[in-house]
């Protein structure tokens, strides 16, 4: 994740996470708090005008406003009460949200201009302040990004849509405060002084700077008439960005393929009774029907299992068709709206393209750079699959088997898994009985307390927003009172798949880690409070994972590790508000303890029986790990790839056809026969329902470079649970945010610079 993006929705960071592999688990979810405007992230929730400037007679009449509309609106209301300061979710409706949102963005306003208007020119007057300003603000949306992803009902869906524009304006209103930009410049050109006087420390340095970068990037040196048009440009592109998620919302929410018990021939057990729990939850009451959705927990099962090529072909052309399934929903065309409006962007910011601009503030740095590692993967994944797909032809060829057409993307799969199972003796089905919802948690639970020492406490007494999220306490031990545990975040786990939930799996925030208070604020208040939401297939029993879900698992609490370990001085800087190419180095790195047989033997237990996995199923296991790695590779990097090709492109003629032009760029680049884009254009959430990882969607490929290098590093001592190693980690990757740059860090915790080796090497293309 980057750490928020530009749906505009402030606190709430939504992070994405990648399958095996790479191939990203996720249609991004709708919001992402600004990634660059983090600024809009204050912490203290007590009155929200306080900061640690006067009050001015502006704010203070605002405070009446508020106080008289906060009657009835438990947004707006004190939640002290509350465990934690949690908000109220059983009191809170969707017609809280709106009233509330306008009185929290009232009250941003008025911090931001005593910042303008204060006579003081020192560090906490100026940047201390930014840092804290809009409290209420930062209070509100961190409930309101939370459920319109989370919990996004119709109801919430005309919020959403009424909102869009509107918080839009805000943002751009909020960096053009007169005299806010010279109170922040005048903080950044003398920030080496400072820090060379020893008046300032390294991370007040930082946020100099990231708070000066955030205002140029937000076009704050345009004259008038441009900063006009680039504020119609971002008003634009949140109302058409909301309508893309939601047009992928309602295409899964209506899509759905009802079948018999006969119709699932080949699915296992497991899958089955997932199927018909959705048949249940979607009212069909009748004994023999069976439901496959276009969640991904669901129907990706039913490709790799169901022995039915007419129905296996049904449910993957409407799965990767979504965005596109009614003439009322033509996501391609919000699309093409969207590419041009994002070019005019970079146009006035002065680049030729919009992935010159998005990709100058990475550690990318160019569109350039970005391609020379996704190119030269991109070869080696192509060979790969072409060897895959040759062993499934001489599979079908021993078998004395023809198929009609070849091997389609409707049969990869299927047949990926045949052969998986002749060459490896490795069928997944034997595997899932000993990865339960149960024992996957306790076994992330555990590698959390080993490596960092974080305990869970699970506390059945909080309701959140769904009868299904738990809420945990997360402890440990005091550095000066070992004996004595700490409250270190409030975590919320949120796993099964629903109506009204966006698909995929991220983490996001409904607080996020700060030491700078307003004075006399609970301290509680500077306790971050975690979300991780997955989207499994809930079963009638226990829920039973493949690998991948357990890997997605693992990853959401490396994002979930991300934001729980912070510690940093200043919000701004805190938890994922990091460079976007560093984001996933934390989560996929958490991903590699999975794989650990000193973890699975601990904790893969058969959920019936107790019986632990056997050795000879985990060395199947590892044998066929990199079986299929190719076509993962493929699906993945044929996404970054054309992302930033359609990203790079100069002019969007008036004919300019997105289908044709997905079309023309992969035969270009050589696509593999059988094999398509994860995510094809109309429902390319990374890309259109934000701007966070448009030119951007390579991150996972680059950060893979990164966790696989660190993970060395654990494996070089002989121990994965190293304390040292993992001390070092905790301070270099997860608790210093964005206050030192991504790759200082990286060196910090390595000793040099990112070495490709590893990522090949695991990934069998070395």
């Amino acid at each position: 994740h980057a750490a928020s993006a530009e749906f505009p929705i402030p606190p709430s960071r939504l992070f994405l996470r990648p399958m095996r592999a790479w191939s990203v688990a996720i249609q991004l979810v709708t919001t992402r708090a600004f990634q660059t405007t983090k600024a809009f992230r204050p912490r203290a929730l007590t009155p929200v005008f306080t900061t640690a400037l006067s009050v001015s007679t502006t704010a203070a009449d605002n405070m009446c406003k508020t106080t008289a509309i906060s009657e009835g609106n438990p947004l707006l209301q004190s939640w002290a009460a509350q465990p934690f300061h949690l908000p109220p979710f059983e009191e809170i409706n969707p017609g809280h949200f709106q009233p509330a949102l306008e009185a929290a963005m009232e009250a941003h306003i008025a911090d931001l201009e005593a910042i303008a208007s204060c006579t003081d020119n020192d560090f906490d007057s100026i940047l201390g302040a930014y840092d804290r300003a809009g409290s209420l603000y930062s209070k509100v949306c961190g409930v309101y990004g939370n459920y319109i992803s989370s919990l996004n009902t119709p109801d919430m869906q005309e919020v959403q849509s009424a909102m869009a524009p509107i918080l839009s304006r805000h943002r751009s209103k909020c960096y053009n405060i007169p005299g806010l930009f010279e109170k922040m410049t005048s903080m950044y050109d003398i920030r080496e002084e400072m820090a060379n006087k020893g008046e300032w420390t390294a991370e007040q340095v930082r946020l100099a700077e990231r708070v000066y970068t955030a205002f140029v990037r937000m076009g704050v040196k345009l004259n008038e008439e441009e900063k006009k048009e680039y504020g119609d440009i971002q008003v634009e592109l949140a109302t058409l960005q909301t309508k893309f998620m939601q047009n992928i919302l309602k295409d899964e929410e209506t899509w759905e393929m009802v079948i018999t018990a006969e119709d699932m021939a080949g699915c296992p057990e497991d899958l089955v009774a997932a199927a018909r729990q959705a048949a249940v939850d979607r009212g069909h009451e009748g004994a023999d029907e069976y439901v496959i959705t276009l969640g991904r927990s669901l129907v990706e099962p039913f490709l790799t299992y169901s022995t039915r090529r007419d129905l296996r072909k049904k449910a993957f052309d409407a799965w990767t068709s979504r965005g596109e399934l009614s003439e009322e929903r033509d996501n391609l065309a919000i699309a093409t709206k969207i590419l041009r409006l994002r070019k005019r962007q970079a146009n006035l910011m002065g680049h030729t393209t919009f992935s010159e601009y998005q990709t100058e503030d990475t550690m990318a740095q160019n569109p350039e750079n970005v391609m020379n590692l996704c190119m030269d993967v991109w070869k080696r994944a192509k060979e790969a699959a072409d060897k895959e797909r040759a062993m499934m032809e001489s599979f079908l060829s021993e078998k004395g088997d023809e198929l009609e057409g070849g091997i389609q993307p409707w049969d990869w799969r299927f047949y990926a898994e045949q052969v998986r199972q002749a060459n490896f003796n490795f069928d997944e089905s034997e595997l899932k009985p000993y990865l339960s919802l149960d024992a996957v948690t306790n076994a992330v639970f555990d590698v959390s307390n080993k490596l960092y020492g974080l305990k869970y406490v699970k506390r059945d007494d909080i309701k959140a927003y769904h009868k299904d999220v738990n809420v945990y306490e997360v402890r440990r031990a005091k550095k000066d009172s070992p004996d004595e545990d700490e409250l270190v975040a409030i975590f919320l786990h949120d796993n099964f798949s629903r109506a009204h939930k966006s698909s995929g799996a991220w983490m996001s925030e409904y607080r996020t880690q700060t030491k700078n208070l307003i004075e006399g604020a609970d301290p509680i208040e500077g306790v971050p409070i975690v979300s991780n939401n997955n989207n499994f297939a809930k079963g009638s029993g226990a829920t039973l994972l493949s690998f991948d879900d357990g890997t997605t698992l693992f990853h959401e609490m490396g994002h979930g590790h991300h934001g729980m370990l912070s510690d940093c001085t200043y919000e701004y800087l805190a938890s994922t508000s990091v460079l976007k190419d560093f984001v996933e180095l934390p989560s996929q790195l958490m991903e590699h303890w999975l794989e650990e047989p000193v973890v699975l033997k601990e904790h893969a237990k058969h959920y019936k029986t107790g019986e632990t996995v056997p050795d000879d199923l985990l060395a199947r296991l590892k044998a066929a790990s990199l079986f299929n790695e190719g076509f993962a590779t493929v699906e993945y990097t044929a996404c970054a790839l054309l992302d930033m090709a359609v990203h790079s492109l100069s002019e969007y003629d008036d004919d300019f056809d997105l289908s044709e032009f997905e079309k023309k760029y992969l035969a270009e680049i050589g696509m593999p026969q059988g094999i398509v884009m994860r995510h094809r254009p109309a429902h390319f959430a990374h890309l259109f329902a934000s701007s966070s990882y448009a030119s951007g969607y390579y991150v996972y490929q680059w950060a893979q470079v990164l966790d696989n290098d660190v993970f060395a590093a654990f494996q070089e001592t002989g121990d994965v649970f190293d304390a040292e190693t993992a001390e070092r980690c905790r301070r270099c990757i997860y608790s210093a945010g964005n206050t030192v740059a991504p790759q200082d860090l990286f060196k910090a915790f390595r000793g040099r610079e990112p070495d490709t080796s590893f990522f090949l090497k695991n990934k069998g293309m070395a």
